[in-house]
């Protein structure tokens, strides 16, 4: 078989388009594949799709998947037709999208690597710069984001995750259901609200129709759902009011630190839960229990606290009222404060008991993107970080070569 027959079906061509000729250069390690058409031959019309002749024609030359530790690429006359009902039209070639650069195969090799390496390293792998490959990696995601279909989208999570050092955050919303990002903005306060009900209603989605929200009890997401989805219910992260709790009880060991020196590096084996304590940390924390602390008796108002999210609908609301009953007496002012914060919360709060939406789906995704920023060291822009957490989070412009 000749060399450019071989090529004639690796590259997968249709009738109207042959290989003419290949340049093989060892020196310069490149292949460069020529491809072109037969006279007279007719292409069909982008709008219409009728056959027509050519008008003219325009070299044009795309980077192609390497030939073992080679460059490859493609070169072709394009045609342009003349179509009697649109006039003059460039024809689509089935090789590559328009202006790219690219064949549709290396760019597929790039949308597989871009979730799983930086894109740098790709650029240095391949031997191109970043900011081409970008260009690949925001076609793809944004071509999904426009076909994107939120009719169906009901349970909503939002969360803040950092750009960059200082305070740089986009806001990431999260279809509950699916575990998708379905929509990144920048910022992190009630405007990004009105960005997502907007992004929402453009792919089909209506704000009247999001029953349940999950977030934490940041005043900004709180006002923002309620002045935008006023027909939703907010459900406040469990884990976000145990964090709150949490500080309450180092709070009250803080305080009593002072005349209670025993107290003195014992903050962890507090905050930790107990399967997480090494055994040291485990037999210091029992002695300490036994003793008559009031940082003893807020843990174990803690304890008591976590055991309330073990139960189910009225009855878990039923033991919240009593552990509040319970902690606004408590004589612990850090409790109190916390217990005040409860109440002011007290719908989000009690609503988990009904929906047990939480944000952990949300926390383990902003793992992934910390993880991916941290292996790309930061994004040159908001822009980049964003195209990434479509990629890695929301499953956008993932092709297969």
């Amino acid at each position: 078989m000749k060399d450019l027959d071989l090529f004639q079906m690796a590259l997968g061509l249709d009738d109207k388009w042959i290989v003419s000729k290949s340049e093989f250069k060892p020196a310069e390690k490149r292949l460069d594949i020529y491809l072109d058409f037969a006279p007279g031959q007719q292409f069909p019309c982008p709008e219409c799709q009728m056959d027509a002749r050519v008008h003219d024609t325009e070299e044009k030359t795309w980077r192609h998947l390497n030939f073992f530790q080679h460059e490859a690429y493609l070169h072709a006359r394009v045609p342009r037709i003349r179509c009697i009902e649109h006039g003059v039209k460039q024809i689509a070639i089935p090789w590559a999208r328009p202006h790219s650069g690219f064949s549709l195969l290396f760019e597929a090799l790039i949308m597989s690597m871009a979730d799983q390496m930086p894109v740098a390293a790709i650029a240095e792998l391949v031997g191109e710069t970043d900011k081409r490959l970008w260009r690949i990696i925001k076609h793809y995601v944004e071509q999904d984001l426009g076909r994107q279909d939120l009719s169906a989208v009901r349970r909503v999570g939002v969360d803040e995750t950092s750009t960059k050092r200082g305070h740089n955050y986009v806001s990431l919303f999260v279809d509950m259901d699916t575990g998708k990002v379905i929509f990144v903005t920048e910022g992190k306060d009630s405007t990004t609200l009105q960005a997502f009900k907007d992004h929402l209603v453009k792919h089909g989605g209506a704000a009247e129709r999001i029953n349940d929200f999950s977030c934490d009890m940041s005043p900004a997401f709180i006002t923002g759902i309620q002045e935008h989805f006023p027909a939703a219910h907010i459900t406040f992260d469990r884990f976000h009011v145990m964090k709150l709790l949490n500080k309450a009880l180092d709070e009250v060991r803080r305080q009593e630190q002072a005349c209670e020196p025993m107290l003195k590096c014992s903050r962890y084996i507090w905050l930790k839960n107990k399967g997480n304590l090494s055994a040291k940390q485990e037999k210091k924390l029992s002695s300490l229990s036994l003793l008559n602390l009031k940082t003893a008796r807020a843990y174990r108002m803690k304890l008591a606290f976590q055991t309330i999210f073990t139960y189910d609908g009225h009855l878990g609301i039923y033991e919240l009222k009593k552990w509040y009953s319970w902690a606004i007496r408590s004589r612990l002012e850090p409790i109190k404060v916390f217990a005040r914060t409860l109440k002011v919360h007290w719908d989000g709060i009690a609503r988990w008991f009904i929906t047990k939406l939480t944000n952990g789906l949300l926390e383990g995704l902003n793992s992934l993107v910390q993880a991916a920023k941290a292996r790309a060291r930061g994004y040159r822009s908001t822009e980049t970080f964003k195209l990434m957490i479509y990629m890695i989070a929301g499953d956008l412009g993932r092709l297969s070569t």
